[in-house]
């Protein structure tokens, strides 16, 4: 009796321990299980009917039939304006993303300086940033820079006559990327959390060394910032890709096609013209386009990004 027990009771004290592991995964289930719903109903399960969409003809009011790769070669032979679409798109990103980058770093700078009323003047920095994605702001630019708006005027004080700058094929794309760099908010920031980072000894020994200020940017504040540079390059270049409100609201795509972005020509196909099968297949366009440029950049980060922890590789 006593050796039929034995077996029981390490068993017993086998599956104790591995009971208690599940019991802690359910408990850690249950509060992210909010969460984890939202996640599966409204962005997985979205991406599985989109993909599915894309090879289809579409139009929302009927059901799908099924079309094969017909959209996908669609693309890339009877479509003119997806062409023109992606090059004001990559023209914006290329533009906007270095320019703002390089602005959030120069205030972040300017911010870094222990000086009187510096928090308050990083809050209002940063404001541009929490409401520049808004229909409002979209607006209140367009109001600016329109033939009646109040950069017209103070052009008109200094007896220089003013344009409709949203509305000028010249000036349109400008206008927009100046809003996109005027919302430098966020990577300021980031940039400010990464200047704090850097050990003031490194500042203390080069200028022993007789370094001024500019040595000391190039040669100690760039390197250690490359990480941070890095994070908000791929952050960027990805929002970049995506913008959507600053064309839709400003300029409606226009004048003649100039600011026509990739997201507001995927929304036309899908709203408008109710195409919504071949805006599917726009979409994961989208997503390879942008998954193509962050791998590049990951790609890239070997030879000009410092990590500290490994030596600098």
């Amino acid at each position: 009796m006593h050796d039929s027990k034995t077996p029981g009771k390490a068993t017993r004290s086998k599956a104790s321990p591995l009971l208690q592991a599940w019991k802690k995964q359910a408990i850690g289930y249950s509060f992210i299980s909010p969460w984890l719903i939202g996640f599966l109903c409204f962005v997985i399960g979205p991406m599985i009917a989109s993909l599915y969409l894309s090879f289809t003809h579409y139009d929302i009011l009927s059901s799908p039939t099924w079309a094969g790769w017909d959209n996908y070669v669609r693309m890339f032979t009877s479509d003119p304006r997806l062409m023109t679409s992606l090059k004001v798109t990559f023209l914006f990103v290329f533009l906007s993303v270095p320019l703002k980058l390089a602005f959030a770093l120069f205030v972040a700078v300017l911010f870094n300086r222990n000086r009187r009323g510096v928090g308050l003047y990083r809050t209002i920095y940063y404001i541009p940033s929490i409401i520049g994605g808004s229909v409002a702001v979209a607006v209140m630019w367009r109001q600016l820079f329109g033939r009646n708006g109040a950069v017209n005027d103070i052009l008109s004080f200094f007896h220089i006559e003013g344009m409709n700058w949203v509305g000028s094929p010249d000036t349109a794309l400008s206008t927009l990327i100046l809003l996109v760099v005027w919302q430098f908010g966020a990577p300021m920031l980031i940039f400010l959390a990464g200047l704090k980072q850097i050990p003031l000894e490194l500042y203390e020994s080069a200028s022993v060394d007789g370094a001024g200020a500019a040595r000391k940017f190039f040669r100690i504040t760039l390197p250690m910032l490359t990480p941070v540079i890095f994070f908000n390059l791929v952050m960027q270049t990805i929002n970049g890709f995506m913008t959507f409100t600053q064309s839709f609201i400003i300029t409606e795509g226009g004048p003649l096609d100039r600011t026509l972005f990739y997201a507001v020509y995927m929304y036309e196909k899908a709203f408008a013209h109710f195409d919504m099968g071949y805006a599917s297949a726009l979409a994961w366009f989208l997503l390879l386009i942008i998954g193509f440029f962050t791998a590049l950049i990951f790609k890239s980060s070997s030879s000009w990004v410092y990590y500290e922890s490994d030596g600098g590789k």
